[in-house]
């Protein structure tokens, strides 16, 4: 068989390339560009809601009579439009605000720029890339409950996240209902308000008028183990949403996942509501070392208190950080979830 090889282009075909690119690019009219926020993402297409209106609208066809009356579609405050982007643009993900035109003649639109973030939530997908989850996000709030049990690991790894973002977070107890007298989970809730960690306690079906309040005026991203019911209180706080719930597998006791993905959600004048997939683990591999510590403040403290500059802070004798988890100054399980952590970087280093 004989090989083919791919032609590369030479340096001035790569200029008129561009060129053409650019030309193309500036070949949009950007004076009817209208303020916009992407509130679902599918793929090449995005979902964004109109915050704007034009100064002069378009006018509707003339239909004459007995011609079939054609498609028109307003361009209203809060209407959605599935859009494209021009393909100079950054991946956009949920929470971003751009700059969008819409053709009412087709109930389409296309982003043409996007406005800077203030924050950004990313993840590691399955390819060991680094992927964008949302934008402009100003709380996150961590959803865990009595069933499925939760996983301290997994709620040290999104505060690690949360810490890279630079994201102030909430966690959120839900199904208080599910737990029984000196559960556990009550320990793990003390354990986390001890570290300087903010805890509110809900039932999805309850009273949550307290996390209502809190979350006013904010934009929230909800994140947990599939099944604790973060769809379900998105459900109570915005009785509108349509957000497809699930109940708990009776055979696994592991949630199903029913958010397929990420969807903002605006909630009262100024605020908005992000519900992500539900993830059960969270990998952290492209983060330094460094930035493992900062998620682990009451550890960072102690780093470089110890006598040797290298402590693996595991069998070193004169290791501060071994010794406030003697005197019960740190969790033993916090630290041992930092090494895990520190651990899996290192060896993602290596490999790479």
């Amino acid at each position: 068989m004989a090989l083919i090889r791919k032609r590369r282009l030479t340096e001035q075909q790569q200029r008129r390339i561009q060129k053409q690119h650019k030309t193309r690019q500036e070949e949009i009219d950007t004076s009817n560009d209208l303020e916009g926020l992407v509130v679902q993402h599918y793929g090449r297409q995005l979902e964004v809601q109109a915050l704007s209106t034009p100064a002069q609208h378009p006018q509707k066809p003339i239909v004459q009579a007995g011609e079939p009356e054609p498609f028109w579609k307003p361009i209203e405050i809060g209407s959605v439009w599935r859009c494209h982007t021009r393909t100079n643009l950054e991946l956009l993900v949920t929470g971003d605000k751009v700059k969008w035109q819409a053709d009412p003649n087709t109930g389409l639109g296309i982003i043409t720029a996007i406005h800077p973030r203030t924050s950004l939530l990313t993840r590691p997908d399955r390819y060991h890339k680094v992927k964008p989850v949302a934008a402009n996000i100003s709380l996150i709030v961590i959803v865990f409950a009595p069933l499925p049990e939760p996983a301290p690991t997994l709620i040290d790894r999104y505060l690690v996240a949360c810490a890279d973002a630079n994201i102030p977070v909430l966690l959120v107890l839900n199904k208080s209902d599910l737990l029984k007298d000196s559960d556990p989970i009550l320990d793990l809730i003390k354990e986390y308000q001890d570290l300087g960690y903010e805890v509110l306690i809900t039932q999805s079906e309850g009273d949550i008028s307290e996390l209502k309040q809190r979350l006013d005026n904010e934009t929230v991203a909800f994140v947990g183990q599939s099944g604790v019911g973060k769809s379900t209180l998105i459900n109570v706080i915005v009785p509108d949403a349509e957000q497809k719930t699930n109940i708990i597998s009776e055979n696994s006791a592991l949630g199903q996942h029913t958010t397929t993905s990420t969807r903002l959600i605006r909630f009262g004048e100024n605020g908005a509501l992000i519900d992500s997939p539900g993830i059960r683990e969270f990998g952290l591999w492209h983060l330094s070392l460094e930035k493992i510590d900062a998620g682990f403040p009451e550890i960072s403290n102690l780093i470089g208190h110890c006598q040797y500059r290298n402590c693996t802070h595991t069998h070193e004798k004169q290791c501060a950080v071994k010794k406030a988890v003697d005197d019960g100054e740190i969790l033993a399980r916090r630290l041992e979830s930092y090494l895990r952590l520190i651990e899996e970087i290192t060896d993602a280093q290596q490999k790479n």
